[in-house]
């Protein structure tokens, strides 16, 4: 008995474990759980102190206590300083660098222009800022390139820079009248025709990090660093990410904000080093632009932040999206007025609110009342003197000069066309090169009109050019038209000079205008004395390709001859031509008829300009075909339209836009119904094929090409016999080269020039 006690004693702790073993299973469980979760935040923190140290080395990168410099992530592979100076103050030189790497370059030194600086010609000359910048470069074990603008071709390379990890940096000084430095001229011309070509687009230089700073003279206030103000916009525009905010130095010791221009650059240095430092271990520093009031903006309040991998792209998404308000950041206090900023960059009370609706309000109405009056003007024709006014105004001339044009007195324009630019560097001509053997780079595109009839909903000027069905405007005389259209397009050609690629022997023709084509903008038939402008051109040896949209029927009967004489036939039905074109004329369709019909009785080279629209206009095979019947033109041009991007005035998009082995086919079965007709000639990089009468093709060869000499003799015994003595089309063309041809492997490229790809990662757009 007493045995089983004791045995009893022993063994009741054990039933008492075993009966509460749930228990003590539940707390080993709990204990164990918060053991590995104290290790994880542990292990957390530790990795994150790595990060900190190390951005982005991953612990497998590890070799005897060392991150592997050659294998991290690279953040910045360097730095390229571009510079511009005017002739004479650039110094050749070449430099070692500190930390081992040689690189050439063009070391330089500013000078004053007495131009320029007048008060500060016999000081002495500036630092060299590119010299100093890139030796505090090097310091931080970067590779530095110091690049001359004149020596750099923008158009081959400046893509380059969207995935090549470099920071550009350029300095650029502002010099007479608001213009760049000789060297810099050629960049800055080529960036602000690319920020507004819809060809580039607003992603081109997307990727690519740059900096700015200009320098220049307060006591010039109109123009001050108006060439890096610029730079910086443009480069903004095409997409570029912007590292810190533009510097501005000022030769102006009384108003440089730190008593000289040497001065200036050494505080703007300062902080570029310190946000390549942060770039370099790939935090994002955002500077203050200095317009934040009490500090409260983002770089006060982080300083830097951690940039993942993943996250790089749509962070970069969103600082754009933070900026589309302003196209480019200011350093200077002038440029924006206390309220601005702060309508910009403050939260507006509900109280303020009453206020602004007023303003709003306010300005609505005095523009409506602008509207209204000149409403009544146009419609008046006539200004409050009660003489014509003139077509271009102040509104027009500033959209039109931001186009690139060069406006010629009150109605006419000038531009240079990329095909010219193209071929004085032996890239290639236009399809009129391939089609009629015009030489590109002797080309002038002008117009004595740039009122139009039409609102085209592929209008490639956006429907910034007035609109009209009759001549209401002030007229100026075609002599003066065309001696200043001349100079212009010649100044122009000029900017070419030393430009990187343009061959010596074609800038020198280039100088010599050859053709004139009358088809950059509006309805240039409108033009009064559009027969005497003619005539002078071909007084000038200068050949004439006129384009007109079809409706001014009485104008092409009474036109005198030109060299080649073009109809836009847009569509082939009453109801797509209205949807497409958009013509002002009530009888626009009856118009449209009559203007084929004066074609048909033309002698010279006559041409329709078929453009097509997808979904809108390709399907009208039979209806093209009877307006072919009916104005029985030489030729057909057949041509992809371009898309030249988005506009409120138009709802063409890129879906719009035919590819070109769409084009052949349409043009295939067109030439099915219309047994006349051929394929002759092909130019793919306009999207652009040319249909021709038979009567061109002579013992199996074709004849499209245009003895412009003897056109010249053809013409001037016409006027010398009052119009008695007439001649046609076939009294003036030449022999196709077999590169032209239909078919053949060039494709409508001319061998005798190099073709040049694009390095754009956006997707090529059809159309010249």
């Amino acid at each position: 008995m007493d045995l089983s006690v004791d045995t009893w004693d022993l063994s009741s702790p054990l039933i008492s474990l075993w009966i509460n073993r749930f228990y003590i299973y539940l707390g080993f469980a709990v204990s164990i759980s918060l053991w590995i979760c104290l290790q994880i935040v542990s292990k957390t923190q530790d990795r994150n102190l790595q990060e900190k140290s190390v951005p982005k080395a991953p612990q497998n990168l590890m070799t005897n206590g060392y991150v592997s410099l050659q294998e991290k992530d690279i953040f910045v592979s360097g730095v390229k300083i571009f510079y511009g100076s005017q002739t004479g103050t650039a110094k050749d030189a070449t430099q070692e660098r500190p930390n081992g790497r040689a690189a050439q370059g063009r070391l330089w030194r500013w000078g004053l222009s007495r131009a320029s600086r007048p008060s500060l010609a016999e000081s002495s000359p500036w630092m060299g800022f590119a010299t100093v910048l890139a030796e505090a470069v090097t310091s931080l074990d970067l590779p530095v390139a110091i690049i001359n603008l004149k020596e750099y071709d923008p158009d081959d390379h400046l893509i380059e820079e969207v995935t090549s990890k470099n920071v550009c940096v350029f300095l650029v000084a502002t010099y007479t009248d608001g213009r760049p430095t000789e060297s810099a001229e050629w960049f800055c011309k080529w960036l602000e025709e690319a920020s507004s070509d819809f060809r580039f687009g607003k992603s081109y230089l997307k990727g690519m990090r740059y900096a700015v700073f200009g320098l220049g003279n307060s006591a010039y206030s109109s123009h001050f660093n108006k060439v890096g103000k610029n730079v910086d916009k443009w480069l903004w525009m095409l997409g570029a990410h912007r590292v810190m905010s533009r510097g501005e130095g000022d030769c102006d010791v009384v108003k440089s904000k730190h008593g000289s221009i040497e001065a200036d650059f050494r505080a703007w240095k300062t902080k570029f080093i310190s946000q390549l430092q942060a770039l370099q271990k790939g935090e994002r520093k955002k500077y203050c632009g200095g317009h934040c009031k009490k500090g409260k903006c983002e770089s006060h309040q982080h300083g830097s932040e951690e940039r993942e991998e993943g996250s790089h792209e749509q962070d970069e998404l969103h600082h754009r999206d933070t900026e589309e308000e302003e196209p480019f950041e200011s350093s200077s206090e002038e440029e924006f007025g206390g309220e601005d900023r702060q309508s910009l960059n403050s939260i507006v009370d509900v109280e303020d609110l009453g206020k602004i609706m007023d303003h709003v309000k306010k300005e609505k109405r005095e523009k409506e009342q602008q509207e209204e009056k000149s409403g009544l003007f146009r419609n008046m024709g006539r200004n409050e003197d009660g003489e014509r006014r003139a077509m271009i105004t102040a509104a027009l001339r500033e959209a039109l000069t931001k186009q690139g044009y060069q406006l010629i007195g009150s109605h006419s324009g000038v531009k240079l066309c990329r095909w010219t630019k193209s071929m004085l560097r032996g890239r290639g001509g236009c399809y009129k090169h391939t089609f009629y053997g015009i030489e590109s780079h002797r080309c002038m595109e002008t117009t004595p009109s740039l009122a139009c009839a039409n609102k085209c909903v592929f209008c490639w000027r956006h429907h910034t050019n007035p609109v009209g069905t009759e001549w209401r405007w002030k007229m100026d005389q075609p002599e003066m038209i065309l001696k200043e259209a001349v100079e212009n397009h010649q100044n122009m050609i000029k900017q070419f000079k030393g430009v990187p690629g343009v061959k010596a022997e074609r800038f020198e023709e280039g100088m010599t205008v050859k053709h004139c084509a009358l088809s950059l903008v509006g309805e240039p038939i409108m033009y009064p004395e559009i027969n005497r402008f003619l005539k002078l051109l071909h007084q000038c040896k200068i050949s004439s390709f006129l384009v007109t949209n079809a409706q001014f029927p009485a104008e092409i009967r009474n036109l005198k001859p030109v060299t080649q004489l073009y109809v836009s036939v847009d569509a082939s039905t009453k109801e797509s031509l209205k949807k497409i074109d958009r013509p002002l004329f009530k009888d626009f369709w009856q118009r449209f008829l009559d203007s084929l019909k004066a074609l048909a009785a033309k002698q010279q080279r006559t041409v329709y300009r078929l453009t097509l629209v997808k979904a809108w206009n390709v399907d009208e095979l039979q209806a093209y075909a009877q307006l072919v019947f009916l104005g029985n033109p030489d030729f057909i041009e057949v041509k992809g339209v371009t898309y030249c991007g988005e506009s409120s005035a138009s709802s063409l998009t890129m879906a719009h836009v035919p590819w070109h082995e769409e084009v052949v086919q349409f043009v295939r079965e067109l030439v099915d119904l219309i047994p006349d007709y051929e394929i002759a000639c092909e130019h793919e990089h306009s999207n652009c094929l040319l249909i021709a009468h038979k009567k061109f093709k002579i013992g199996g060869e074709w004849w499209t090409w245009i003895d412009y000499n003897r056109f010249q003799e053809l013409i001037q015994e016409y006027e010398d016999s009052g119009g008695s003595k007439t001649f046609s089309a076939k009294d003036y063309m030449a022999r196709t080269p077999h590169w032209a041809l239909f078919g053949a492997n060039e494709r409508g490229f001319d061998p005798k020039d190099t073709r040049h790809q694009r390095k754009n990662k956006s997707k090529a757009i059809s159309g010249c």
